[in-house]
């Protein structure tokens, strides 16, 4: 708009063309020949026959002069020729004219006919558009606008810009490659810091004075240290060079002081964008960074590390040097917080400690385990996390050991901080003292080997400079770990000390180029952390280390260079090694996992089609449930069954007792009423003494075969092999822990001796089921005692026919023995349990008269299973008679001869066994199966921190599969 109405107020007016208010650009638009410096009318050239549009016409050229400005034509006839020409030209204009118009008018209802009709859609744009011409003065807003020089002005300078991006790509270009020092420049800040174009400019141009004043003093000082001819310059050219050093010296200064004005401003900047989804101080919650993922990874893979015995190789930053060299200050300066505890010359850092540094809008700290922040900004907790750290050493250290190998996983987030994961490890040291372990010097020289020997581990070489490098341990092990220095940063602690001390500062150059210590390195740094004071702050630090290097010599006279020094230079060069070595390796090691991965996949799923992969945990939880279902299972065992399986046990176990101890010598007796008195005496201390401790024997025995039985019995196609080693040793173990309760023997006792006491049998039921339970317990006895007799005298005389077997001299002896002792039983019925010396030596006389020699011991023991087989016949046979005297007993055996005492004996025992069942039950289903299942839980919770234990008890090429999967 602004144009059309310029060229409607140009039109038909002889004006000067206002270009003088025009920009150059839009001059040079305007007339390709017009001068930059002064306006001048361009040359006219008219020729009439270029506008013509009658082409029928025959015109004749005519020759037009250059008119120009201060040049007049002449005077000779000149109103003459004036008539002629206008006669002339107006006829031609007219035709032209004519000509034109007509052929303006047809082009133009030729391109009218080719438009659309566009009234219909008049309504898209709104009214006031068309009525803009009204409402706008354009004239007004034309003078309003600014000038030509006022616009120029307002562009940028692009020659200026153009040199700026020069001058700052070459500061941020790579150094040579035979640089042994990193550049402590705004790198990894390219993409981050936002620089405004005054402070920019200032920067380049320091920096290029800068590099003149390096030039400049190199130049200088190489000429002045020339030959001996050279040394005798003059005075002036000495003071020159300290001049230019000096100036040098206070450029980089000015530059440093820029550089950390534009951090400071970016570090307050970042922090703001950080807080910008913070939920206030009290609620804040730290998103997870790629570093904090990358640490989380890095302690997943220490845990399989430990465990399984593999090694990965992603990047750390270990931190290694000698005892009391300055790691720890050196860390805390890099993590600008006071975190870790101290000692005077004492062994303080105890196990290895990872620490990782990330970006965050608040100064924290926390460790992996526990969700409590530490904020750095506050001494109180600054004190609480220096305690828990120590606290967490000393707990890590086993007990005869110094330090321990368990790492301590720490994170610290801050504004400004760079991103990277350190390992700070224990301090080396040549001699063991007294309260130290005798193997302390060995492990920490293997605990050091172990984390240096990644081959994508960053070694942060600490050396101290206040002590001779002669005295250095850690640069010979770190020489021989990494030889080619490709990874390798070595720092010069405590320079401020060894300034002062150094007889020869050119000492401290030779280090730092790397020229005195055999090791290689990728760059060298010398830092000052401090004086020496614990109390002191980071920034009370920062201020030191800076103001020494102001004032040092060893930068004056270009020992050391700028981008050599300060520890914030250091975490820069490390911060971009790090990610370096992570870009170059993660995802080689990632690859090397995948196809780890994939070779054990393929191996399980040829091997072991239809099972998952689990490894040694996940098997143990599954055999800890199943283990804990079988436990379950003994409370669903029915009543009846505990009772027939302990009132059988139990009589296996004291139904020799009875027989031996309690019926035989009753049954020896003349009449009923010593028998009831000999049976009541012998229960009475049977019940006192052994009964109720033997009874919970049998039930403790049989609560171990039922647990057992369950353990052990195969489900079909669900059993597990793999399983049958741990489930033996838990119960193994739950048996050698469970102890029956102390007082089930004293109810027990009660119970049974009321149970032996009650002589009345109520009805001919229980009288059957008495004399039943008597002839079992009586003929099973008889079999066993004909088994041992057979043992004794040898097969008989149809085994020896139908078998084609014999005698032994002894077997021999016995039968004759036993022949001779049957005469004997058979002339007297009646006789005693025990033979009298008499009647021994008359048997061993009668068989001597036969010519066979027997020992008396013989005799007797012959004799004693010769009548106990008598004595169960008979009363087997008694037991047969008794089965009619349920009607006697009830009368008391009144005039009768039959006498059955001891079926009621049977019947008591019988009784007893069965209400010390029904309490035997009750205790095992209401106390002793839970406190089983207690104790089971126990073990197998024992068990499972017991890696050894589960290693020992899960063990196969399945097992081992899984583990590495």
């Amino acid at each position: 708009v602004i144009c059309r109405s310029l060229a409607n107020n140009s039109c038909g007016i002889k004006r000067k063309s206002p270009l003088q208010n025009l920009h150059l650009v839009s001059r040079c638009i305007h007339h390709p020949y017009y001068p930059s410096s002064k306006f001048q009318r361009p040359p006219l050239r008219i020729s009439i026959q270029l506008f013509s549009s009658l082409n029928r016409l025959p015109l004749r050229k005519t020759k037009l002069l250059n008119v120009k400005y201060g040049y007049q034509l002449h005077r000779n006839f000149w109103l003459a020729r004036l008539a002629s020409r206008l006669l002339k030209v107006r006829y031609l204009i007219l035709g032209s004219a004519v000509g034109g118009g007509y052929t303006a008018k047809k082009t133009y209802d030729q391109w009218k006919d080719m438009m659309p009709d566009l009234d219909e859609y008049k309504w898209i744009v709104p009214d006031f558009v068309w009525e803009l011409d009204e409402l706008i003065d354009l004239e007004k807003l034309i003078k309003a606008l600014p000038d030509a020089d006022d616009l120029a002005k307002l562009l940028p300078d692009f020659d200026k810009i153009g040199e700026s991006f020069a001058s700052l790509k070459g500061f941020l270009s790579p150094g040579a490659p035979g640089e042994t020092a990193f550049r402590a420049t705004d790198q990894g800040y390219d993409n981050d810091k936002q620089f405004k174009k005054g402070l920019l400019g200032e920067l380049i141009l320091l920096q290029q004075q800068i590099q003149q004043h390096e030039e400049e003093a190199r130049r200088a000082a190489g000429q002045y240290n020339m030959g001996s001819s050279q040394q005798k310059r003059k005075v002036s050219d000495k003071e020159k060079i300290d001049q230019l050093q000096e100036e040098l010296l206070r450029t980089q200064l000015k530059y440093q002081r820029m550089l950390e004005r534009l951090e400071k401003e970016n570090k307050e900047l970042r922090k703001l964008v950080l807080q910008r989804d913070d939920k206030g101080i009290h609620q804040r919650k730290l998103k997870k960074s790629l570093i904090d993922m990358y640490s989380e990874v890095l302690d997943i893979l220490s845990d399989y590390d430990a465990s399984y015995n593999t090694q990965d190789h992603l990047p750390r930053v270990v931190v290694v040097g000698d005892q009391s060299a300055g790691k720890t200050s050196v860390l805390e300066m890099i993590a600008q917080a006071r975190i870790f505890p101290r000692g005077s010359g004492e062994m303080m850092t105890r196990s290895p400690v990872k620490v990782t540094l990330s970006e965050g809008p608040h100064h924290v700290a926390l460790f992996k385990d526990s969700s409590r922040e530490f904020d750095l900004t506050k001494e109180e907790d600054l004190a609480a996390l220096r305690n828990e750290i120590e606290i967490r050493m000393r707990n890590s250290v086993k007990e005869g050991c110094t330090v321990s190998a368990e790492t301590i996983s720490l994170s610290v987030k801050g504004p400004g901080l760079q991103r990277m994961v350190l390992v700070d490890l224990p301090g080396v040291i040549s001699t063991v003292t007294s309260g130290m372990a005798p193997d302390t010097k060995e492990t920490i020289f293997s605990i050091s080997k172990a984390y240096m020997q990644n081959p994508n581990a960053i070694i942060l070489c600490i050396q101290d400079g206040s002590v001779d490098a002669e005295r250095s341990i850690v640069t010979d092990l770190v020489s021989q770990m990494d030889p080619q220095g490709k990874r390798t940063i070595f720092v010069l602690t405590k320079v401020d000390l060894a300034e002062k001390n150094v007889a020869s500062p050119n000492r401290i150059q030779q280090i730092i180029e790397g020229k005195l210590f055999p090791m290689k390195a990728l760059g060298y740094f010398a830092v000052v952390t401090g004086k020496g004071n614990s109390s002191e702050s980071i920034e009370s630090i920062k201020e030191y280390e800076e103001e020494f290097f102001q004032n040092s010599k060893l930068l004056k006279t270009c020992m050391l260079k700028a981008h050599q020094v300060t520890t914030k230079n250091l975490s820069l060069a490390v911060s971009d090694c790090f990610w370096k070595m992570v870009r170059e390796s993660v995802e080689q090691q990632a690859d090397a996992f995948k196809a780890t991965r994939f070779n054990l996949e393929t191996e399980w799923k040829n091997n072991y089609p239809r099972l998952r992969e689990l490894d040694r945990n996940e098997l143990f939880e599954k055999a800890k449930n199943e283990i804990l279902d079988e436990v379950i299972s003994l409370t669903q065992v029915t009543p009846k069954h505990w009772e027939e399986i302990l009132e059988k046990t139990l009589w296996e176990r004291v139904s020799t007792h009875v027989i031996e101890n309690i019926y035989l010598p009753a049954a020896q007796t003349t009449n009923s009423g010593t028998f009831n008195t000999t049976v009541d005496i012998k229960l009475k201390q049977w019940t006192d003494k052994q009964l109720p401790n033997k009874a919970v024997e049998v039930a403790w025995e049989t609560l171990q075969e039922e647990f057992s039985r369950f353990m052990t019995e195969k489900k079909g196609n669900e059993h597990d092999d793999i399983f049958d080693k741990l489930k033996q040793a838990v119960k193994e173990e739950t048996i050698k822990r469970h102890r029956w309760n102390e007082r089930a023997e004293d109810s027990l006792r009660v119970i049974q001796h009321n149970a032996l006491e009650d002589r009345s049998i109520s009805d001919k039921q229980q009288w059957d089921a008495a004399i039943h339970f008597m002839e079992e317990t009586l003929q099973s006895r008889l079999k066993d005692t004909e088994s041992v007799i057979e043992d004794m005298v040898g097969p008989d005389w149809k085994k020896r026919w139908l078998h084609w077997v014999g005698r032994t001299k002894e077997q021999n002896i016995r039968n004759e023995t036993k022949n001779e002792l049957e005469k004997l039983i058979k002339c007297n019925e009646d006789h005693a349990a025990y033979l009298a010396n008499d009647e021994v030596t008359t048997v061993r006389k009668n068989l001597e008269a036969r010519g066979v020699t027997v020992d008396p011991c013989l005799i007797k023991d012959t004799w004693h299973q010769i009548y106990r087989r008598f004595f169960l016949k008979s009363a087997l046979n008694h037991c047969n008679l008794c089965r009619r005297g349920f009607y006697y007993y009830q009368r008391h055996f009144v005039d009768s001869e039959l006498e059955c005492n001891d079926i009621v004996l049977f019947w008591r025992i019988q009784r007893m066994l069965a209400i010390t069942a029904n309490t035997l039950r009750q205790q095992l289903t209401n106390t002793e199966v839970r406190r089983l299942e207690k104790n089971v839980k126990e073990v197998l919770e024992d068990f499972a921190e017991d890696n050894e234990k589960k290693v020992m008890l899960l063990t196969g090429k399945r097992v081992q599969l899984a583990e590495d999967l």
